[in-house]
C-alpha cells in the first residue's frame, strides 16, 4: 500500500486543492449551491475511489453525503464520519493568500510544507485522507471489512440536521464502530489520540434597565447602567479560585484519578513555549490543576463576547437601556448541557438586582465524551499509530466540544475513535488555517493499518 500512495502523492494533494477551492461556508446563505459544489465532489470521489455507491442525501439544510462498500455482511464495517463544510474567512484582511485559493508553501512547523487554505485542516484536508486510504486498499486489494462514509455539510453551525438524519437511517448507518478525523495530535514526533471530549452550554444574555438610552449626566448615579451590572453579574461567576460559583454546577463532574491525572500529564508540555506562542506573562484558571488538566478535564466558563450602549467613533454620554454577553460552559463527562443551562439560567436570574431585566436564551449544546483505551478500537487506532509513528499515542482529552459523537453513541450504541492528524498550531477558524503534507500523507498510511487491526482484533 505504501508503493501505491507515493505514485499517487501529488494526484492526492492535487484534488484537495481543487476541493479547497469551493468556499463551502455553511453559515453564510450565499455560498449554499458552493456547500452543495462540495458536497458532489465529494460524490465523485469517492464514486472514483470504489465505493459501491455514493448519494447526496437532503436534509432541511445542507446535504450529507454517505456513500459505503460491503465486501461481506459478515465481516465487521467502519462508519467513518467527517464534515465538507468549512468556517468563514473573516478576517479575510488577516490572509496571507486568499483563503481559498489554496498555496503550499513551508514553515517553522512544516519545513516540508502546508496547505494554506480554509478547510486544509478542519475538516477537508482530514476528511479526504480517509477518502484516499479507502482508494488505496481497494486499488490494491487490502480492504479488509466494510466501510460506510456520512460526510455532512453543517457542523461548523451545529449540525442542526444531522441527529434527524441518523435517527431515520439506523439501519443504513448499522456499523461497528465510528472513525472520525476532526482532531489533531501532539506534535509531528509525539502522536496521540484523543479520548475525551468537552460538552458544551451555549447561552447569550440580555440585562435590561430603563425604556430607553438615557442621558448619563441627566440619570448617571440614579439607574442602573445595565452593562455596569452586567459585567458584576459576569464576575460574580467565579470566585477567586477560578471555581464556577453557580450552584450545583460540579455536582456530576466526574474527578479523575491520581493515575489518570498523571498518565494525562505524560503530555510534553512546554509552559514557557506555549506563553510565547500565546504572547502572553502568565497563564490563570482553575487552582490545583495544570495547563492540560484546565483544557480538557476541567469544566469551564467564558464569555465569548459583550456589547452594548455606543461603540463608534468619538463619544456619546449615553446609559444604555440594554446590554448582551454570549457565554458558552464546556463539561466534562457526567454533565448534562441541558442541565447546566437551566442551572446557569436559574442562578444568573436570581443574582439581578431588581432595578434590571434579566433574560437567558439557550443556544445550542452537546454532551461530553469520553473512550475506554482498553476497548479493540483504541487499541486498534493505537497500533497503528505506533507502526506509522514509530511510538505509542498518548491518551488525551480534547479541550473542545464535537456533540455529534455523544449523539451518535445515544442513537447508534456506537463508540467513536477521534484519530486525528492535524496541529493545534495549525491556525483552525483562524486566518492561515494550513495542513502539513507529511501530516496528510501520514493520515493516509495510518488509516489502512487501523482497518487492518481492527478487523484482526474483533474477530
Amino acid at each position: 500500500m505504501k508503493a501505491y500512495i507515493d505514485q499517487n502523492r501529488e494526484r492526492f494533494v492535487n484534488e484537495l486543492l481543487e476541493w479547497l477551492r469551493i468556499p463551502s461556508v455553511s453559515a453564510d446563505g450565499k455560498y449554499k449551491s458552493d456547500v452543495r459544489r462540495a458536497a458532489e465532489y465529494a460524490q465523485m470521489q469517492l464514486v472514483r475511489a470504489g465505493v459501491d455507491r455514493a448519494e447526496i442525501c437532503e436534509t432541511d439544510g445542507h446535504p450529507i453525503v454517505y456513500a459505503e462498500k460491503i465486501i461481506n455482511p459478515q465481516l465487521p464495517t467502519v462508519l467513518v464520519y467527517g464534515h465538507y463544510d468549512v468556517q468563514p474567512a473573516d478576517p479575510v484582511e488577516l490572509w496571507d493568500s486568499p483563503p481559498f485559493e489554496p498555496v503550499i508553501k513551508t514553515t517553522a512547523t512544516h519545513p516540508q510544507g502546508a496547505i494554506f487554505a480554509r478547510g486544509s485542516c478542519d475538516d477537508k484536508g482530514q476528511v479526504y485522507m480517509h477518502i484516499k486510504a479507502f482508494e488505496t486498499m481497494v486499488k490494491t486489494a487490502n480492504l479488509p471489512c466494510n466501510v460506510k462514509f456520512m460526510i455532512e455539510g453543517e457542523e461548523e453551525v451545529g449540525s442542526a440536521n444531522l441527529a434527524t438524519f441518523v435517527k431515520n437511517n439506523k439501519t443504513k448507518l448499522k456499523s461497528d464502530v465510528i472513525l472520525i478525523s476532526d482532531t489533531s495530535i501532539i506534535a509531528h514526533d509525539v502522536p496521540s489520540i484523543d479520548v475525551g471530549l468537552r460538552g458544551l452550554s451555549y447561552v447569550e444574555v440580555e440585562v435590561t434597565a430603563a425604556n430607553r438610552d438615557l442621558h448619563s449626566g441627566v440619570y448617571g448615579g440614579a439607574v442602573a447602567n445595565p452593562i455596569n451590572v452586567l459585567c458584576e453579574m459576569i464576575a460574580s461567576l467565579k470566585d477567586k479560585n477560578g471555581h464556577i460559583t453557580i450552584p450545583n454546577f460540579y455536582s456530576d463532574v466526574m474527578e479523575l484519578s491520581k493515575a489518570e491525572r498523571a498518565d494525562l500529564n505524560r503530555a510534553p508540555f512546554d509552559l514557557s513555549a506555549y506563553k510565547k506562542e500565546l504572547g502572553i506573562d502568565d497563564i490563570m484558571g482553575e487552582n490545583g490543576y495544570s495547563t492540560l488538566e484546565r483544557t480538557g478535564t476541567r469544566p469551564t466558563l467564558d464569555v465569548n463576547g459583550i456589547w452594548g450602549g455606543y461603540t463608534g467613533e468619538g463619544s456619546k454620554t449615553v446609559l444604555p437601556a440594554k446590554a448582551f454577553a454570549k457565554i458558552s460552559m464546556r463539561l466534562v463527562p457526567n454533565q448534562k448541557y441541558e442541565k447546566i443551562t437551566q442551572l446557569f439560567k436559574k442562578h444568573f436570574e436570581s443574582i439581578a438586582p431588581k432595578s434590571v431585566k434579566v433574560e437567558v436564551r439557550a443556544h445550542h449544546g452537546g454532551e461530553p465524551y469520553v473512550m475506554d483505551t482498553s476497548s479493540v478500537a483504541y487499541q486498534a487506532a493505537a497500533k497503528a499509530m505506533e507502526q506509522t509513528f514509530g511510538k505509542k499515542p498518548i491518551p488525551t482529552r480534547g479541550g473542545g466540544s464535537i456533540p455529534i459523537v455523544a449523539m451518535f453513541e445515544k442513537e447508534l450504541g456506537l463508540k467513536s475513535i477521534l484519530m486525528g492528524f492535524g496541529l493545534d498550531s495549525d491556525a483552525l477558524h483562524s486566518p492561515n488555517e494550513h495542513y502539513g503534507l507529511v501530516n496528510f500523507y501520514k493520515g493516509i498510511e495510518t488509516i489502512p493499518l487501523f482497518f487492518k487491526h481492527y478487523a484482526e482484533m474483533i474477530k
